[in-house]
C-alpha cells in the first residue's frame, strides 16, 4: 500500500482520497476508525457540557432511563439513547454487550466465560462487565473467534 501526504494551501478543507481495486473489511475498518477519531460525543457533568472523542470511552450504560459514558476515571451523562449510540458507532470497536451496555472493545483487557453462557469482560481500568449470552456470538465474530 502506498500512502501520499500533501500539504494544502490555507483555507482548503482536508480531504482523504482512497484508491483501491476493491473495498475489503480491513479498509472499511480503517475508514470507520478515521471517522470515529474526528467525531465527538456531547456529554454532561452537572451543568457543564463537554465534547469527548469516543475512543476515550470505556463503555456506555443505561441506568434508570439515563445513559452514562464511563471513561477511565470519570463518568458523564449523555442525552443519546443506547440504540442511537450503537448506530452512530457502528463499524467501530464499540459492541452491544447487553440491553443496557455498549462496550469499547479497544478498552477491553480480556474476556472469559461466565455462568449460563454469558461472558465477563475485564476492562483496562479494572472494571468487570457482563456480556449477555445473546450477544456472545456477535462478540466472537467481532473478535474473529
Amino acid at each position: 500500500m502506498k500512502i501520499t501526504i500533501q500539504d494544502l494551501p490555507e483555507g482548503e478543507e482536508d480531504e482523504i482520497i482512497i484508491r483501491c481495486r476493491a473495498m475489503d473489511e480491513q479498509l472499511m475498518k480503517f475508514i470507520y476508525a478515521l471517522r470515529a477519531g474526528r467525531e465527538k460525543i456531547t456529554v454532561s457533568k452537572g451543568d457543564r457540557l463537554f465534547q469527548i472523542p469516543p475512543m476515550g470511552i470505556y463503555y456506555f450504560e443505561a441506568v434508570d432511563n439515563k445513559v452514562f459514558a464511563y471513561l477511565e476515571k470519570d463518568v458523564y451523562e449523555t442525552k443519546y439513547k443506547l440504540y442511537e449510540l450503537e448506530q452512530r458507532l457502528s463499524g467501530t470497536d464499540f459492541f452491544r454487550a447487553s440491553k443496557s451496555t455498549i462496550i469499547n472493545l479497544s478498552k477491553m483487557e480480556s474476556v472469559c466465560p461466565d455462568f449460563n453462557g454469558r461472558f465477563e469482560a475485564c476492562m483496562k481500568n479494572g472494571e468487570r462487565l457482563i456480556i449477555s449470552r445473546q450477544y456472545v456470538p456477535l462478540l466472537k465474530e467481532k473478535l474473529g473467534l
